[in-house]
């Protein structure tokens, strides 16, 4: 019987005769940065992956040097012209898929691995804490830096990030913004183990294809036992973060950390061309 697979422009999806469901990060070249497109993406994909009946285990990879750069960051757009609608409705309401996201991560009922592939920051860091397994390469970095650009924690990692690694790592991440390695992620718990970067997504699929080789049904009952015990607090602390998450988007300080931010990207990329056209 043929599965029918969603075709997606910023993921790309696989599903193995051997059970194990693939969601590829496909933005190389923009470092797998997460657009409002790859957002509700991952949400389709996510939501395909948790219905699919022949999807029995589902591996989270990237594709290129990134496993994800995190929310592309670009000028903030201009209001719309209808007056009834405030900034901060239109904030709330184009996150509603990264809200709806982080709930069906939280509520997956399968076996979800995620192969960190290379450096990962800020949403792409924070919904590793909701994933199953976690497996890394050597020289992958860790970093949410929502501090400076005005943000504040989302995806759960205000709850999780302090339970996994302790109060002290979690703080050095979510409210200084240190850049952690995986080694360090490793040893406090949060990585589960660290792969030789050589065939290290054939590796990946090797420990997704052994565990699909299990009974479905015990996977399932034993993750709902395990997530039943935190599901509604962290169905609440999701829904607080992106309300807060929406009000920090909405400050001053906020939009003007982005625009510097965004403005100084700008700058890098405009003297390398000017550099290669001196080449």
């Amino acid at each position: 019987m043929s599965v029918n697979i969603p075709k997606l422009e910023t993921f790309e999806l696989k599903l193995h005769p051997t059970g194990v469901a693939e969601i590829i990060f496909n933005r190389p070249q923009r470092y797998n940065a997460l657009s409002r497109l790859a957002y509700a993406e991952w949400l389709q994909a996510i939501q395909w992956a948790a219905n699919c009946d022949e999807a029995k285990v589902t591996v989270l990879i990237g594709r290129g040097k990134y496993y994800t750069s995190g929310q592309e960051l670009v000028m903030p757009e201009p209001m719309p012209e209808n007056d009834d609608v405030d900034l901060l409705t239109m904030v709330k309401k184009r996150s509603e898929n990264t809200r709806q996201l982080v709930r069906e991560l939280i509520n997956f009922p399968k076996l979800l691995i995620v192969g960190v592939n290379g450096p990962a920051i800020g949403f792409g860091v924070t919904t590793l804490a909701l994933a199953d397994v976690v497996y890394s390469v050597p020289h992958a970095t860790f970093k949410t830096p929502f501090m400076q650009l005005g943000f504040c924690a989302e995806g759960c990692s205000s709850a999780l990030f302090p339970r996994i690694m302790g109060p002290s790592r979690a703080n050095e991440m979510l409210l200084m913004g240190k850049q952690l390695s995986a080694e360090e992620l490793e040893k406090c718990g949060f990585v589960g183990r660290i792969l030789p970067a050589e065939n290290f997504h054939e590796a990946v699929l090797k420990h997704a294809t052994e565990a699909a080789q299990f009974s479905l049904g015990a996977i399932q009952t034993t993750k709902k036992l395990s997530r039943d015990v935190d599901r509604e607090m962290l169905l609440n602390v999701n829904d607080e973060e992106m309300d807060r998450l929406a009000d920090r988007m909405v400050s001053p300080e906020s939009i003007e950390s982005i625009l510097k931010f965004v403005e100084q990207a700008q700058q890098k990329k405009a003297k390398a061309k000017q550099a290669s056209a001196k080449l």
